[in-house]
This record gives C-alpha cells, structure tokens and sequence, in this order.
C-alpha cells in the first residue's frame, strides 16, 4: 500500500509498505476514505532530525475508513462500516475515558500512519465512532466529518475548558484550522465578543464567517493593546490559545482579563513558561487546556455537521491524493493552504 514517511525535516515521500495486520484482539484495520494533514504535522516538518539507523516515521492522525478487519475483542461494529477515529485512541472503559479524558487512558495511545491507503486503530471497541449508513466515501460532509478526529475537537475542548458561555467574551490566538474552529467552537457555546488574533486575510476572513465579532492582525504588545482598546481596557474573560509557541503564550497572559482563563491546546514547543505572581498569580489566572479527547464530544458536535447547521470542513482548502501528501506539507508551510485534505 501507498504510505507517507517523514525522514527528516522537510523530507516526506510517498512509499510502499506491507498492509498492516492485527497485532492485538482489541485492533482494528480500516481503509482510508479521507485523512489530512493537521498543522501539528509541521512541527517534525520544521524540526526532525533523521533517526540513526534512517527509519522514518510513518505521518497522519485523522482519519475517516471503513472498517476491514476486526480482532476477536472488536464487537458493535461489521465490516464495511464508516468511521471516524480520534487522533487519541482508547478504551473507553478505564477511569479517566469514563471521565471524558480519554487522552489519558490507561491504555491509550496517539494515532499515526493514516496518510496511507490504509491503518491499523488501536483500542478499536472504544475509539472507533461509527457514521451513519446513508453516509457514502462521496459525500459532501466528509471534510466536516473528518474534524470531529482532531480540529474541531480541539477548538471545541478549548472553549469548552475555558468554560466559555453566553456571558463570557473570548480572544482566540492563532488563525490557523484549530483557531478557526475555536472560533466556530465559542460562538456554538454563545460567546458575546469573540476577538480573533491572526493576519492572515483569507483566514481571519473566515473566522469572521465562523462569528469572530473582531480580528486583531497586531502581534505582541501592540496586539495586546488592540485587545484592550476592544474590551473596555479590561481583556477578554476567556483566551483561546491555539498556536504553541512562546509568543502566543505571552499575548494570551496579556489578553486576559482578571480573574479569566487561559485555555491551551496549541501543542506547547517549550517547557517553561510564566506562571508568577505578575503573570497570572497575583491576577487570579486560571491556566488549563491539553490534548482534546476528541472521542468525547463526537455524539455533541455531530448533529449539527449532519444538519448542516455547521460547516468546519471550511478550512480545508487543497486537496490531494496520496502522491500529493508531500506537496501538501510544502504548501501549508508556506501558508499557501489552510489545511489538507488527503483523499487516497
């Protein structure tokens, strides 16, 4: 089957590997009907470093399949069913999946290999999601469908960790597909003002389509001082950080108002960061966010994707079949794509 390895950073190719096979009863195999490439992606794009013995590693966490094969402790399901599988996988069955936090399941794990013609799930009984019958590998929900493995998953756990309601006003940093989504996420749970931090137009364009009530293109002081000048000098009672990296940790300190919340779910690229008395202490702070168990809000945030009431599969822009995975890499890191879609 055709499989995207990633050797180092920047180097992604397209290769022939064997089918994967059961390797436990728990196990499912599924055939690809639509995986993507997430912005988390980039960061081994950006920073790898090839492994000593040259092996690569084989990409991509979201996905929509059909299911080929199951082991003996696989049940509720047959072959050929659809489904959508979280970028976490588990049990569904331990202490912290019964609490909703299935990214700490005893028996979790992160998914990987879906920019392939086929993969191997994990934990199938509890993570695997089943779609509808009428749902077909054509369809035109397929995109949206597909955010429930990661994005909008993530934006929606980022609101919903933020505690973000009717009465709060949000700052989301970052205009990439997890912020958008954040955005999406916060006006579906009723936010009154919804700041979006990005300055990049045709994205911020659509965060204003998904209900951000403002963009705020400025970065750094200036950016916090625009946050401001919109809230009365006050900051917002929610930020949303969806980007990672020290400087939007930074504006999110800056943007939030006394006695608010920061909710992280950009994949933090550094260990240490403020957390004394000046920064968030001394200001009643509340400091929160993580992977999103994003098995946990599916049977939440499907209705209204079947509807048509949402649409999150706006922010995928390109699309590219197996072959194309490479050239994908290259166009979101460039910014010359949001987010890719992979059809195999």
């Amino acid at each position: 089957m055709k499989a995207n390895i990633m050797y180092a950073a920047g180097d992604v190719r397209v290769e022939e590997l064997p089918l994967p096979e059961l390797q436990q009863p728990t196990d499912a195999i599924i055939k690809v009907v639509a995986a993507c490439i997430c912005g988390s992606d980039l960061h081994p794009y950006h920073s790898m470093h090839a492994h000593e013995h040259g092996e690569g590693d084989a990409m991509g966490h979201e996905v929509i399949g059909r299911i080929q094969k199951m082991g003996s402790k696989v049940s509720g399901f047959k072959q050929g069913d659809l489904v959508i599988v979280p970028f976490a996988v588990g049990d569904n069955t331990c202490p912290f999946c019964q609490e909703g936090l299935m990214t700490s399941c005893v028996h979790g794990s992160f998914m990987t290999g879906c920019q392939a013609e086929y993969v191997r799930v994990p934990q199938a009984q509890g993570s695997m999601f089943k779609l509808p019958d009428d749902i077909g590998d054509d369809s035109p929900l397929l995109p949206s469908l597909l955010t429930l493995s990661d994005v909008y998953g993530t934006g929606y756990h980022a609101a919903v960790m933020g505690r973000v309601n009717e009465n709060t006003t949000v700052t989301v940093i970052g205009d990439g597909a997890v912020g958008l989504l954040a955005v999406l996420s916060a006006k579906k749970l009723g936010a009154k003002q919804i700041i979006l931090m990005g300055r990049h137009k045709v994205r911020t364009d659509l965060g204003i389509a998904f209900g951000a009530t403002d963009v705020v293109p400025e970065r750094g002081e200036e950016g916090i001082a625009r946050v401001h000048a919109l809230t009365n000098g006050e900051g917002t009672h929610v930020v949303l950080e969806c980007v990672g990296l020290m400087p939007a940790y930074e504006m999110s300190i800056g943007a939030v108002r006394a006695g608010g919340v920061i909710s992280r779910v950009g994949v933090p690229q550094y260990e240490e960061a403020p957390v004394g008395f000046a920064s968030l202490f001394g200001r009643n702070i509340t400091l929160t966010g993580g992977p999103a168990p994003t098995r946990a809000y599916m049977e939440e945030l499907l209705p209204d994707i079947l509807d048509g009431t949402l649409e999150p599969g706006r922010v995928f822009d390109v699309t590219v079949d197996l072959d194309g995975v490479p050239e994908g890499y290259r166009a979101m890191d460039n910014r010359e794509a949001l987010k890719v879609l992979i059809r195999p």
